[in-house]
């Protein structure tokens, strides 16, 4: 469905009880909601999943006006519209890749909303965009040796404005990750793969933040969500699990 939000048509989907606590999903660079649709039906028996596009990326409508809305702060507010929209006063907040970029900073921006963070594939620093393949390729090697094999869900990187999705991930040069950090006041849960090289990167948010763990994907690379969305699901379980005990 799309839901206007300042002069944006912003695609958005939800599953799972109404009642039940939600999560805000944040997909990675050059990724859309479908990014998201192994982990769905993983989770939708017991949360609340509201998963959007950005402006720009997927099916949600481009910026008329690309240095006012592809920000942090603009998507964070657009996040803040959708939450409201369904009813949503405080939700749990979960971003991979670029996407763990995206809810860093609306976690730094908007702590009251957040219960907890969970950024997968994290980092702060400038991305090693041929070391992240190569990690990846890696990865997937090991992963079907040991007879695992997740495809990509249909949609995942398709979108209706393609130059519009590489000009909307710009919103994260104009804003201060380094600093956000020491500004995560939730709980917060930081997994990344050990042949990702955002697990350098990783590391150091972790030592930063308030109160923040890491766990290391044994044989993940970088777009831990779409290679192996039921180690992630699990992680993210035990970690609340944790936090419940």
């Amino acid at each position: 469905m799309k839901v206007s939000i300042e002069h944006a048509a912003i695609n958005v989907e939800t599953e799972g009880p109404a009642n039940a606590p939600a999560v805000l999903l944040w997909h990675g660079a050059n990724c859309t909601l479908r990014s998201w649709d192994l982990v769905v039906p993983m989770l939708s028996d017991r949360y609340r999943l509201i998963r959007f596009d950005v402006r720009g990326h997927g099916q949600s409508s481009a910026a008329r006006d690309p240095l006012a809305e592809y920000t942090f702060e603009r998507y964070a507010d657009d996040a803040n519209a959708l939450l409201d929209h369904f009813g949503a006063a405080r939700c749990h907040v979960w971003g991979f890749a670029w996407g763990a970029r995206a809810a860093l900073a609306y976690c730094a921006l908007h702590p009251d909303r957040a219960m907890t963070a969970a950024l997968f594939d994290a980092s702060i620093v400038s991305p090693d965009v041929p070391a992240q393949r190569e990690g990846t390729r890696e990865a997937v090697r090991h992963q079907r040796t040991a007879g695992i094999r997740f495809q990509p869900p249909e949609g995942w990187n398709t979108h209706a404005d393609p130059a519009a999705a590489q000009a909307s991930l710009s919103a994260m040069r104009g804003f201060d990750l380094s600093a956000a950090v020491g500004r995560l006041s939730m709980p917060v849960l930081v997994a990344t793969g050990d042949l990702d090289p955002n697990l350098a990167s990783s590391r150091d948010i972790v030592a930063r933040a308030p109160d923040a763990r890491l766990v290391v994907l044994t044989d993940v690379g970088h777009g831990s969500i779409l290679q192996r969305p039921d180690l992630c699901v699990e992680t993210l379980l035990a970690f609340q699990a944790s936090l419940a005990s």
